[in-house]
């Protein structure tokens, strides 16, 4: 099993958080997410502890609210006594609904607009994650308009290539996101925010991309943000005291894909950023990380009912099930691999070679190719795993299907975080 909150019960059946899958796909019905509440707060524990332990201070996670955004999450995130980030007021407004504190709260995005800035300052945001020089002139407009004093850090590009997919790689010069470091534009923006008298700097933010198993892009970033630390000090009497170094911890899909001790790459990279301080004379800034992916990936999977087998002989298998890119467009965006089991079946030979389609009218629309399952029927209970992350979140009415709801498992009780979106849902903002 990929994750150690799998198993197989006495009736061969896959669970989950020790749930049985097929008696939940028939409480709840499908398709339907399932989350796995103590794996999140597992994984908020080992970033707490690790971060705090070696990078010390005010050092803190902040959980990335784009891999899953709904109101429970944001309860969690309060208890465990994380920061989050957010990139829109959609985000910003459901944490405030959530009772969320804002002032761990930081406001990512390359494009804020006018509406966004001022929410987000009437609702008491901590920090903005300033991307650019026209929002840098809004926020000071608008901070002064309501007589404060806003904190900021700025995104900066430090040219790492991290060797994952283009379409989640975002810390490469040419990035739409930030400010880059070697073309002296990250500079100027410095100069600029210090010379706003409605704004605080406070310190930089990178991010280098997504699912990246390697450590040492990590550290590469780091380096290079030090180092620009260390030269804004000596060039414009600015010493940065907050440094965040962003997310994108792979997490495991396959069973090819690695395992990551989570708590030995922070160690690892705290060892690197003391001893860039020390070496070119900065003071340890406070060190922020934003994981979202490796804290609620592997604590969610998707349950669906299969239905169409159609079987063209000679070329390939179809497993159609009753969910599809609607519900999870990751496959059809940039493959994605997931595993795919058949829960009714999991203690059964994996003999069946397939690809598991969705019910839309698109061709595209594939959650999988090329796996092995037990040879499923229709009314099987197929399940999609390790789609916490950027399922719910990324999820339309595409061909008017309904959105599945969210379920939520602690220990032996499962109760439902986001309802099952009905047909009246669908029209009710229709005139």
């Amino acid at each position: 099993m990929i994750c150690n909150n799998l198993g197989i019960n006495e009736k061969g059946h896959l669970t989950f958080a020790g749930h049985d899958t097929v008696d939940l796909a028939e409480k709840y019905q499908t398709p339907a997410y399932i989350m796995d509440e103590n794996k999140i707060r597992e994984k908020c524990r080992i970033y707490k502890k690790a971060m705090s332990e070696f990078f010390g201070g005010n050092s803190m996670p902040l959980f990335a609210s784009k891999s899953l955004c709904f109101k429970r999450i944001y309860e969690i995130m309060k208890e465990e006594e994380m920061g989050i980030d957010v990139v829109s007021p959609g985000e910003l407004y459901t944490a405030v609904k959530a009772g969320f504190p804002m002032e761990r709260a930081y406001f990512h995005g390359n494009n804020k607009t006018d509406f966004d800035i001022a929410f987000a300052i009437e609702n008491g945001i901590g920090y903005f994650v300033c991307d650019n020089v026209e929002e840098l002139d809004a926020i000071d407009r608008e901070a002064g308009n309501k007589g404060i004093k806003q904190k900021i850090i700025l995104r900066l590009t430090p040219g790492i290539d991290p060797h994952t997919h283009a379409k989640i790689s975002t810390g490469n010069v040419d990035s739409k996101f930030g400010a880059a470091i070697e073309t002296g534009q990250a500079k100027e923006l410095v100069e600029l925010a210090l010379s706003k008298k409605n704004i605080a700097l406070m310190g930089y933010h990178c991010h280098i991309g997504s699912q990246i198993f390697e450590y040492d892009p990590f550290c590469d970033a780091a380096v290079i943000m030090i180092k620009f630390i260390a030269d804004m000090k000596t060039e414009l009497g600015f010493e940065a005291s907050v440094l965040n170094l962003g997310g994108g911890m792979g997490v495991k899909y396959v069973e090819s894909d690695p395992e990551i001790d989570y708590a030995k790459n922070i160690e690892g990279i705290a060892d690197l950023v003391k001893s860039e301080c020390a070496k070119l004379g900065v003071t340890m800034p406070t060190i922020l990380m934003e994981p979202g992916r490796s804290i609620v990936a592997d604590a969610g999977l998707t349950l669906y009912t299969a239905g169409t087998r159609k079987e063209i002989k000679g070329f390939k298998n179809y497993v159609s099930i009753d969910g599809g890119m609607p519900d999870n467009p990751r496959y059809a965006l940039y493959q994605s691999a997931y595993t795919v089991m058949v829960a009714n079946k999991a203690n059964e030979e994996a003999d069946y070679e397939c690809t598991i389609a969705g019910r839309c009218c698109e061709s595209g629309d594939l959650i999988q190719e090329g796996v092995k399952i037990p040879k499923p029927e229709r009314g099987d209970t197929i399940a999609v795993l390790t789609t916490g992350a950027y399922n719910f979140a990324m999820s339309s009415n595409y061909n008017a299907i309904c959105k599945p709801p969210v379920i939520m498992l602690d220990g032996e009780k499962d109760y439902v975080a986001v309802k099952r979106e009905s047909f009246d849902d669908l029209i009710a903002r229709q005139v």
